[in-house]
């Protein structure tokens, strides 16, 4: 989070490309307001995303990034590709923004306006609107459908990303023994993660006793774990806003038969997911290739809503790269690349017939699929 990790061949491409899909809907202009949206068009990495921050995009001519003044310094670092206009405390990001589109000559024109996103509420975009007399529509997607594929640059950083992943698990993994204290196996995560190169993740790391499995975006707590009680790890290490998360079930004191042969159950299911992700094939086959090995270990009850989602640039509070998540769902009309990310989730908890979790960051290559992560896929027993 000290600079900008992008080239600038590579965010001036991106800007291109939006430019034309600005084009392609007849519009003038867009103004896009979600924060890993404006983050993967700038490449300002800093903690300041907690202010608006609105980037100008016009088809033709230099972006303009509005937020607060105070980040003049940061942005004249970071940021190369994009004009910065800063605004006083006493008046808000729509105030500059309604400025600097009047003065591009974009008011009256047919623009664009990222509107279902954490970083434009509802006040922003009625001030917004209303300074400026122009035709109005809503740019949801636009962008977050264009990141799905990752660079070749991107593809860098999530291995990074995985390394520290792999480094802060080994680090929980290792602490982690009957009468452990649950904020001791957490800070050797994030030891671990910090000295491993990472970067702070978008939210996590997600570590709790079985108990408290079902709370699902709570992390530790109090307490001490105990043999007999299986330990979640839901986690991801960060690098430069990118995330490649894994899951696992840690068991302290052995293992029962009925969760062991499950073990073998979710194994088999993650690697008939990673087989059918292979571009071109519909999101929905790939679910079904897990939902097939679940079906066939006599679970045909069992049902999940996806069984994995797009990974990749995410900002606080998330790792799943804004306001939504883009699953591998039995209803999805999504195609696969390649160069998608995935956390692949192979999840068999309250089957009536034993319990296991596994999950790991996939990428989608010409050949088929990678698994970045390379921590033991378990069962791991301490």
């Amino acid at each position: 989070m000290e600079g900008n990790p992008f080239s600038d061949a590579e965010i001036a491409a991106r800007l291109d490309r939006v430019r034309a899909a600005l084009a392609a809907r007849g519009l003038a202009g867009g103004v896009f307001a979600s924060p890993e949206n404006v983050f993967w068009l700038t490449g300002l990495d800093h903690w300041g995303y907690f202010a608006p921050h609105l980037l100008i995009l016009p088809v033709t001519g230099t972006p303009v990034l509005v937020t607060r003044a105070m980040e003049r310094v940061t942005i004249a670092k970071q940021v190369r590709l994009a004009e910065f206009r800063g605004h006083p405390d006493n008046e808000t990001a729509a105030d500059e923004a309604a400025r600097v589109l009047c003065e591009k000559g974009l008011a009256g024109e047919r623009l664009g306006l990222e509107t279902w996103t954490s970083g434009m509420s509802y006040g922003l975009a009625g001030s917004l609107t209303a300074q400026v007399s122009a035709r109005w529509e809503d740019l949801g997607g636009l962008i977050d459908d264009l990141r799905l594929v990752k660079s070749p640059e991107e593809q860098a950083l999530m291995r990074r990303a995985a390394a520290v992943t792999d480094a802060a698990t080994g680090a929980a993994i290792a602490a982690i023994h009957d009468g452990a204290r649950e904020v001791d196996v957490v800070a050797e995560c994030l030891a671990a993660m910090t000295r491993a190169g990472g970067h702070p993740p978008g939210f996590g790391p997600f570590i709790r006793p079985g108990a408290r499995l079902g709370e699902e975006h709570t992390t530790w707590g109090s307490g001490a774990y105990r043999k007999g009680e299986p330990v979640f790890l839901e986690l991801a290490g960060c690098v430069s806003r990118y995330h490649a998360p894994l899951g696992r079930l840690v068991r302290i004191g052995g293992i029962s038969d009925a969760d062991a042969r499950m073990a073998e159950v979710t194994r088999s299911a993650f690697d008939a997911v990673v087989a059918a992700l292979r571009p071109s094939k519909p999101a929905a086959e790939v679910y079904q290739a897990w939902q097939d090995v679940v079906d066939a270990a006599g679970l045909a009850h069992y049902r999940r809503h996806h069984c994995g989602y797009a990974v990749g640039v995410g900002l606080p509070p998330s790792w799943t790269g804004g306001n939504t998540v883009v699953g591998l769902r039995p209803t999805s009309d999504m195609v696969i690349a390649e160069g998608m990310t995935f956390h692949v989730l192979s999840w068999l908890m309250g089957t009536g017939q034993g319990d296991d979790f596994v999950s790991n960051t996939v990428l989608v290559t010409a050949e088929g699929a990678e698994v970045l992560n390379r921590t033991d896929p378990g069962p791991i027993l301490k």
